[in-house]
């Protein structure tokens, strides 16, 4: 079980400020990017800035763009280990993993809609499978939808990898996350509308011991 701070925002200055926040709780940090043609809302889309902290964290990157194939090698160049590609927008499955298993780690991402019969090629070729738990992605602040949980069961049944549940996860929502099946968890809101987001984090950490 692994629990993993996600940041959602416009601004370098906001991401630094929680990259060093992170670090004072955990050694892993989940990126959202948001190129503005997958949803209506755009984030901070310069990957040289990270540089400074991959080094110190395992950085993924969550990509809610358009053919995320043609940005993995710029974001792998700054440090990015892990990669997770939405399959809606994606031009090729086996491309978009084949590139991403050159740097590092390769997952699909399926929306909050999207079937797991959207994932096209085998999982042993995979490295996990993230699963939007709320409505659509792009936005930090919808809750979780059980329905979505299903196919966290579903995927279970068919394979051992590690499956991240992003979307609408806190304290209580953690715990029917990983009965249904996830262990990997990405928390944003929950952990950064507070002014205590380390403790946010070791709540988390507390639900699921």
């Amino acid at each position: 079980m692994q629990i993993i701070p996600g940041i959602l925002e416009r601004e370098w200055t906001e991401i630094e400020t929680k990259l060093e926040q992170i670090k004072a709780f955990t050694n892993t940090a989940h990126i959202d990017i948001i190129d503005g043609k997958f949803v209506n809302n755009r984030t901070f889309l310069d990957p040289d800035p990270f540089r400074k902290y991959a080094a110190e964290l395992f950085l993924e990157l969550h990509m809610m763009v358009v053919d995320p194939v043609e940005l993995v090698e710029q974001w792998a160049a700054v440090g990015f280990k892990r990669f997770l590609g939405h399959v809606e927008h994606m031009t090729s499955q086996k491309e978009f993993v084949e590139q991403a298993k050159r740097y590092g780690e390769a997952g699909l991402a399926l929306d909050g809609p999207t079937h797991i019969n959207a994932i096209k090629i085998p999982y042993e070729h995979l490295d996990s499978i993230l699963v939007y738990a709320s409505n659509r992605v792009g936005f930090s602040g919808p809750p979780l939808m059980d329905d979505r949980l299903d196919k966290v069961g579903h995927l279970r049944k068919l394979t051992n990898l590690p499956i991240e549940v992003d979307g609408g996860i806190n304290d209580r929502t953690i715990l029917r996350a990983k009965d249904a099946g996830a262990t990997r968890f990405i928390s944003t809101g929950f952990i950064w509308q507070s002014e205590n987001p380390s403790g946010q984090f070791k709540k988390l950490l507390e639900a699921t011991s």
